[in-house]
């Protein structure tokens, strides 16, 4: 099935909106880091999409998801989480919306090197230029209700031109 591959390195956000990847703090995700992400067609309908990362933060939690808008200078430029059931209500924090089946999710934890990889399957395809990025995250994606999908602040967006 189809496959994309889209690998760079973040680079500072006064290169927004013409890089591929924009770190907006640089202490926990460093200019020059890398990162991988990797979407695949599935025979069944879904979506396979994997995301790899290099030289961030050792030994610490990200969150990370696909949201609906490309990166730019403010970190809210990448917009809101990607959902393939839109949640009338936004931003959502409802957990019948706000969930990893109807949202990608794709937290990771590093190791001792800031090396992390995560992999998301949801039954479902991106809708035609619904999906643009993959923003990283301070903290691990929060599920409960009233705060579900939050992850803290956004500190880094790598633009993604999903199928």
């Amino acid at each position: 099935m189809p496959k994309l591959v889209v690998g760079t390195v973040f680079a500072p956000v006064s290169a927004a909106p013409w890089a591929q990847a924009v770190t907006y703090n640089d202490e926990l995700v460093s200019v020059g880091s890398r990162v991988q992400v990797k979407e695949e067609l599935r025979r069944s309908g879904g979506t396979r999409i994997e995301l790899r990362v290099r030289d961030l933060g050792a030994d610490r939690v990200y969150g990370a998801h696909v949201h609906t808008k490309p990166c730019g200078k403010l970190p809210t430029d990448a917009g809101p989480h990607y959902q393939d059931q839109p949640d009338p209500t936004q931003p959502s924090v409802d957990p019948a919306f706000a969930n990893p089946n109807n949202e990608v999710w794709l937290d990771l934890t590093t190791n001792k090197d800031g090396s992390a990889r995560s992999i998301a399957t949801v039954d479902w395809r991106f809708r035609e230029g619904g999906a643009r990025s993959v923003v990283l995250h301070e903290m691990v994606t929060s599920t409960h209700e009233g705060h579900a999908g939050t992850a803290g602040p956004r500190l880094a967006c790598v633009n993604v031109p999903f199928m």
